[in-house]
Formats: C-alpha cells, structure tokens, sequence
C-alpha cells in the first residue's frame, strides 16, 4: 500500500492548474497533497467515525475511541463490545460496524490491493456492515490513493457544486 505523497500527485497537480474553474484553487495551495499513511482499517474506522457527522465532532469522537483503546487495530478492537465501544460517542449502529469489521478483518483486509479494479474494490468493500458507497470511495482516495475516483455521493462536493453553481448564475446575470 502507497504511503507519501502518490506518484501521481504532481502530473494531476500539473494539469489541474490549467483548468478553468479548479486551477486558481489548486495553484492556491502549491506544496500540499494527498499522503498515505499504508494503514488501511484505521482509516476505514476513522471514516465510519466521521460518517454524517461534522469533522469536528468526528475528531472528538475519535480521539475518545483512541483513548480507550490504544492504536486502533483489529486486535485492540476485539476485546471490546459494541456497547464498550458506543460511550466514545459512536452511534450503536457505528460501534457495531467497526467491532464486525475488527472481527472479521481477515475477510476484509486483502493481501494485494493492485491487484484489484477500482470497482471490484467498491464490491468487496460495500460487502461489509458499515461500509456504503462513499465509505469506499474514501478508502481508495485517501487509502489505496487511486487517482480518478470522484465521489459524486459525497455532501461537501455537492455543498461546493451549488455554491459555484451559484456564483456562475450570479456571474452570468
């Protein structure tokens, strides 16, 4: 699994400078990027914590759940029940998908990512409780750093899409 900066960063940097409505943004923002950290069910726990909730409410969550448990792992999870787990602030539902996934994340964590298509990821992974759509189209953004993958579904893009929507409407009157 990639950690740093992707490979592809600067080429996708490069050309989305040039573009229209996006270049000013990125050209905003020079020297930063995507980093991997290789660690894929801690990110997944992190985005099932952060689900449909604000970012920070999800990092006060988060850091409860990092207190009680240590690093989260799939070892250091098992030990605890759901309902040990619900306290920190996950919903049940929550708590009960990330302790199924600590319990079963033999099935879960493949051996070799690349060996795998962006859509037969999306299956595998959305076979899981817990794991929707967008959860897996964060897990390869973010995780397995897979370049061309939008996430359409996702509230903050959809935010941002109305509000240029709107400046083009207010521009063009």
């Amino acid at each position: 699994m990639e950690t740093g900066k992707p490979t592809w960063w600067d080429d996708a940097h490069t050309f989305l400078s040039q573009d229209e409505i996006l270049g000013p943004v990125v050209r905003s923002y020079p020297h930063e990027s995507l980093v991997g950290k290789g660690d894929l069910f801690s990110t997944l726990v992190r985005s099932i914590v952060g689900q449909q909730i604000s970012v920070i409410a999800a990092d006060a969550v988060w850091g409860r759940l990092v207190e009680l448990i240590g690093e989260v792992t799939p070892e250091a999870i098992r030990p605890f029940s759901p309902e040990e787990l619900a306290p920190c602030g996950l919903t049940r539902s929550k708590s009960s998908y990330i302790h199924g996934l600590a319990m079963d994340s033999e099935a879960f964590l493949l051996p070799n990512w690349n060996e795998y298509t962006d859509k037969e990821l999306l299956k595998h992974f959305t076979a899981f409780r817990g794991i929707g759509p967008w959860t897996s189209e964060m897990i390869l953004i973010f995780t397995l750093m897979r370049p061309d993958v939008f996430s359409i579904g996702d509230i903050g893009l959809i935010r941002a899409g109305c509000v240029q929507m709107s400046l083009v409407s207010v521009i063009s009157v």
